[in-house]
């Protein structure tokens, strides 16, 4: 069994209409090798790539601090371990990242304890160790995935991935959005239009995509209960620019802020360049450097190796 590896995909998810509820996994990986068990009590990580400075205090790293919780959610007595992470999700840019420690954490529980619980237990423990679904369910079983959680049950549908012709434009800049952060400008309330716009704007979207309708995507994402207030954590006029600018370029599908920011995802029909080199200018414009990733729907999600 040992040594072992991980390879979690990196996520997008608030899928525009979708807040807490509808996410992607992408084809950008973090990987995750368990190379030799340790007496309780005792962890220690290598890290590679994103990271290396923040992360490399095992016991806080957020894989062992999963692990442990998910350990004392089944009763199971936690067996130490020193493992390797190899990190290619940036952090704190909306792509996942603490749900692929998540993740990793609680599969890493599961296998050391023999493998006892099932799919459906380990996405009940990760939700409630993430605090939301929408992220983690794409993250560990892969493709789009809607997910209803009430602080107790889990219920989730996969839907298929994106035909190969759809590419997913990641750009990231080089600032951070913090979840707190993003979390504390939403609203406490919103006016009911906003919420029917937001209604039948998600059920659109999880129409189109069951079904195929990739030029309904565009109408589907839009949203009114976020991304309109985390767009104001972008420098200057540049998150409004992505939800306008970029929603209207002649080669984009559809575009929306990924998870809580600051990344940008776009669908695109083929090539990639001139919305990608659109989206970096945008970013530029606002005084932000960024990178882009050219990606695909994962649909596979998270596979042990």
């Amino acid at each position: 069994m040992i040594p072992f590896s991980l390879r979690v995909p990196a996520t997008t998810a608030n899928l525009g209409s979708g807040f807490d509820t509808l996410g992607m996994a992408l084809t950008l990986y973090n990987i995750f090798t368990v190379k030799e068990i340790l007496p309780e009590g005792e962890y220690s990580c290598e890290i590679w790539g994103e990271g290396v400075d923040l992360l490399k205090d095992a016991k806080k790293n957020m894989l062992v601090t999963s692990y442990l919780k998910a350990c004392e959610i089944w009763g199971v007595v936690p067996k130490g371990f020193a493992f390797e992470s190899c990190n290619a999700v940036p952090l704190n840019r909306g792509l996942g990242s603490s749900s692929t420690a998540v993740v990793a954490g609680v599969m890493i529980a599961n296998i050391l304890a023999g493998e006892k619980f099932p799919e459906a237990e380990l996405l009940r423990v990760m939700t409630l160790i993430e605090g939301h679904p929408d992220n983690v369910v794409p993250c560990c079983i892969g493709g789009m995935t809607v997910s209803c959680w009430d602080g107790e049950a889990l219920r989730y549908v996969r839907l298929p991935a994106l035909p190969d012709e759809l590419n997913v434009i990641a750009a990231v800049p080089d600032f951070e959005v913090h979840t707190e952060d993003a979390r504390k400008i939403l609203p406490e309330s919103v006016p009911f239009r906003d919420a029917v716009f937001n209604v039948s704007h998600a059920s659109i979207l999880c129409a189109a995509w069951a079904m195929g309708r990739w030029d309904l995507l565009r109408v589907g994402m839009e949203d009114r209960l976020h991304q309109p207030h985390r767009a104001k954590l972008f420098p200057g006029t540049t998150g409004e620019k992505f939800l306008s600018e970029i929603a209207n370029h002649p080669d984009c599908v559809a575009t929306a802020i990924s998870g809580s920011g600051p990344t940008m995802i776009a669908i695109v029909h083929g090539k990639a360049g001139k919305l990608s080199e659109a989206m970096c200018r945008i970013f530029t414009e606002g005084g932000a450097g960024s990178h882009f990733f050219v990606l695909n729907c994962a649909p596979s999600g998270t596979v042990i190796e």
